[in-house]
């Protein structure tokens, strides 16, 4: 299953087989729900395992190590949807967007969030996904499908939020968001003024009167990434802006951009924006000359 262009959001079908190597071991930025189809899934994140009946959705702790669990008899397709934070939630975005990401970031209970097949919301979630799933893979020719699949994404996730957290839970996250945001505020209009500067961590975190690990706390709250992930994000936000509006080469952009190495910049925007800076460009100066 694969979307026919490029686009932020990823779902994919995998088939897990006993009879069949499973894939290893992982970690990742990008967010990660996880739903099997047919057979109970054994699933792992750090020292925690999960047992997972079919339809039952789990929200993956992405960054604990984290795999499927192989035993004898095991087989089962499974629909695995993930996408970056920043998808959902920037640094611009009205601090209520927030409560989207509350099942990824908010476990106080230090429990894998898990909707069961019987949880109040399962059947509002399953209706969202399976809107989900056609407006992605079925419209994916008609006009504006990809702003469809994220408005089914985003009632997919307002409904985990609302399964997954209390009421004084959610205003205490709301005001601690807000206090970190303003907190981080120096910082974030340094980058937006000087977003090709070299920035070390050290640097970043005298800027806002933080210790370094205070620091790195609070930004991947904040920002729902590390520094450097920002970072980039910003600078490859203004490459592409230079792709289009002028005649500069590959090789400046990157440097103006504040990349000092053009294939590590190649990479990244690929990895982006899904085509090469050179095939992005003639992209859209097609579009635009049409």
């Amino acid at each position: 299953m694969e979307l026919a262009a490029e686009f932020p959001l990823l779902i994919k079908l995998f088939r897990f087989s006993s009879r069949r190597h499973t894939r290893g071991v992982t970690w990742h930025e990008r967010l990660e729900l996880f739903l099997p189809l047919d057979d109970i899934t054994r699933f792992r994140m750090g020292d925690q395992e999960v047992a997972l009946n079919p339809g039952e959705l789990l929200v993956v702790d992405n960054l604990k190590l984290h795999h499927v669990v192989d035993f004898p008899g095991f087989e089962t397709r499974v629909i695995v949807i993930s996408f970056r934070p920043e998808f959902v939630y920037t640094l611009g975005s009205p601090s209520h967007d927030y409560a989207f990401l509350l099942p990824f970031y908010s476990k106080p209970e230090r429990r894998a969030h898990v909707l069961r097949n019987h949880d109040e919301s399962a059947s509002s979630v399953h209706g969202a996904l399976a809107r989900l799933l056609q407006c992605y893979f079925c419209d994916a020719d008609k006009p504006f499908y990809q702003a469809g699949a994220k408005a089914c994404l985003l009632e997919l996730l307002y409904h985990l939020a609302v399964q997954f957290r209390s009421s004084a839970m959610v205003k205490w996250e709301f005001v601690r968001q807000q206090e970190r945001s303003l907190r981080l505020k120096k910082l974030f209009d340094h980058i937006t003024a000087h977003p090709a500067e070299r920035l070390p961590l050290g640097a970043a975190s005298r800027l806002v009167g933080m210790t370094p690990a205070q620091f790195m706390r609070a930004f991947k709250q904040v920002a729902g990434m590390t520094l450097v992930a920002y970072l980039n994000h910003v600078r490859l936000s203004r490459a592409a802006r230079l792709l289009v509006e002028t005649h500069q080469t590959v090789g400046e952009i990157a440097y103006a951009a504040g990349f000092s190495d053009q294939s590590y910049f190649d990479k990244l925007f690929k990895r982006s924006f899904g085509a090469t800076p050179v095939k992005f460009r003639a992209q859209a100066w097609k579009s635009i000359s049409s």
